[in-house]
């Protein structure tokens, strides 16, 4: 399989600056921008723009290079290299751990609660049509044959937030609830009795992977990361055994949704 043209671009960054004989700090000098940044970008886990590649193309005298890249052939692409990299993993996954805390898992969500989501993250609209439909695009694992094993914890409150109108969660919990009587699909809910507990600390999905490994996926207002190394996805796993023991048997979260389901009615 060829890579993707983000991925031409990243490695193109990569390549010419290494042959200017420069280092990200002194990229990062020519283009006032920190080393850290340029590190972000040359990595895939921050989307590069065009007055950056600009400022790139100037630094390193490549005449447009750069900007015509992006123009030509990345602008269009609306998923960052880290989440493609994460959609492979979740295509080849046998099962997929998920803790959510704030929304419904993407792999969940009905087409009009994602749309709300990418609203209210102020998306540009012209990007919006896309990004639902490649969010939409991933549940196919959940519908192949075999399909993918999913547990998911879910906090209550993620139910109660309003995403979009109130039709619209009447319809994400009717979904939420069919979701949860699937064979392959096991769906817990913590209550929000269980007050404050460690994984309000942040999301996070565990991937069991076909060769026996694992692999984690984790985000936050600034970044999102793919998680590999050995002690990261034992802390996971921990985190994933705690926040199962605060959630509810599957019959018992049936019935939770079923009554929140009633208040967006």
């Amino acid at each position: 399989m060829g890579i993707s043209p983000s991925e031409y671009l990243i490695r193109e960054l990569r390549r010419r600056r290494t042959a200017a004989g420069l280092t990200q700090a002194q990229l990062g000098e020519r283009v006032f921008c920190s080393d850290s940044q340029v590190s972000a970008i040359e990595t895939g886990t921050k989307p590069p723009t065009l007055p950056y590649l600009t400022a790139v193309d100037g630094a390193l005298d490549t005449d447009s290079y750069f900007a015509t890249l992006w123009d030509e052939l990345v602008k269009g692409e609306t998923a960052p290299v880290w989440l493609r990299e994460w959609v492979e993993i979740e295509r080849e996954a046998t099962a997929l751990r998920c803790y959510e805390h704030a929304f419904v898992p993407g792999l969940l969500q009905t087409e009009a609660y994602a749309r709300a989501t990418f609203r209210a993250a102020r998306v540009p609209a012209a990007d919006l049509d896309q990004l639902v439909a490649t969010r939409l695009e991933r549940q196919a694992v959940l519908a192949r044959d075999p399909a993918t094993h999913l547990f998911v914890v879910l906090d209550e409150m993620a139910l109660r937030r309003a995403c979009g109108s109130a039709d619209v969660m009447a319809e994400q919990l009717a979904h939420l609830v069919t979701c949860a009587e699937s064979p392959h699909i096991q769906l817990h809910v913590v209550p929000q009795s269980a007050g404050i507990y460690s994984g309000l600390a942040g999301a996070f999905v565990l991937a069991d992977l076909p060769d026996g490994g694992r692999a984690g996926y984790v985000d936050n207002q600034l970044s999102a990361q793919i998680v590999e190394h050995p002690e990261g996805i034992a802390r996971l796993g921990l985190s994933w055994e705690a926040v199962r023991g605060e959630a509810l048997p599957l019959s018992m979260t049936i019935d939770a949704l079923t009554e929140v389901a009633k208040t967006w009615t």
